[in-house]
């Protein structure tokens, strides 16, 4: 069980650490004034949020092998949740930077702040305060569908409390497994709140 709960660890750290940058990207490719650029970017979101995750880890896990790309089950499983949550992030992102009203943006440019400062000190924290709730239902399905990695038959915890269910013919570990989500659950949730009250000072 300890061995599944790094793992589950493991493939939630790096999916934050891979998938919130690339969502910043991929949230201003989406804005940007080429088109080309745009309409790549709508297209990827379209087609990673119109279909399952699961599907997308058995794409990259059986299909690429075809066409001779391999990885190991590990970097499958942050490869598919990276990409698959930088859509959900980039979506979040975009919602809440064209939230903040235009007028933050002219006086910030009348004060003489250059667009990265402008975003920076201006517009992100405003920003960040109104999408908190989101990325916090977001983070919080992020560490139930860290489950899936089961398919790809690595030991996490629902995989180990799987084999020791049948093998004592009991559900208790299975309880064992659902007690150690809540608990990641319940930091998060906490994290969260720490963190909306720090940003609690911004209006709007």
């Amino acid at each position: 069980m300890i061995e599944g709960i790094k793992i589950v660890l493991s493939v939630f750290v790096l999916t934050l650490v891979i998938s919130i940058p690339l969502g910043i990207i991929i949230s201003f490719l989406r804005n940007s004034n080429n088109k080309l650029i745009s309409a790549i970017s709508k297209g990827y979101i379209l087609i990673v949020r119109g279909t399952p995750l699961l599907l997308q880890l058995i794409f990259i896990f059986f299909g690429l092998p075809i066409v001779g790309i391999v990885f190991d089950r590990f970097a499958v499983a942050v490869i598919a949740f990276s990409l698959n949550y930088a859509v959900y992030f980039a979506e979040i992102f975009r919602g809440g930077i064209q939230s903040i009203d235009k007028g933050q943006y002219e006086a910030s440019l009348v004060l003489g702040f250059d667009k990265f400062n402008m975003y920076k000190r201006i517009i992100f924290p405003q920003a960040i305060k109104r999408i908190l709730p989101a990325m916090t239902n977001e983070v919080t399905t992020l560490v139930k569908d860290t489950s899936l990695v089961y398919i790809l038959g690595l030991n996490d915890i629902l995989r180990v409390a799987q084999i020791a269910s049948n093998r004592d013919v009991s559900l208790v570990p299975l309880m064992h497994a659902a007690l150690i989500y809540l608990l990641f659950i319940g930091i998060i949730t906490q994290v969260f709140k720490v963190i909306e009250k720090k940003y609690s000072y911004y209006r709007g």
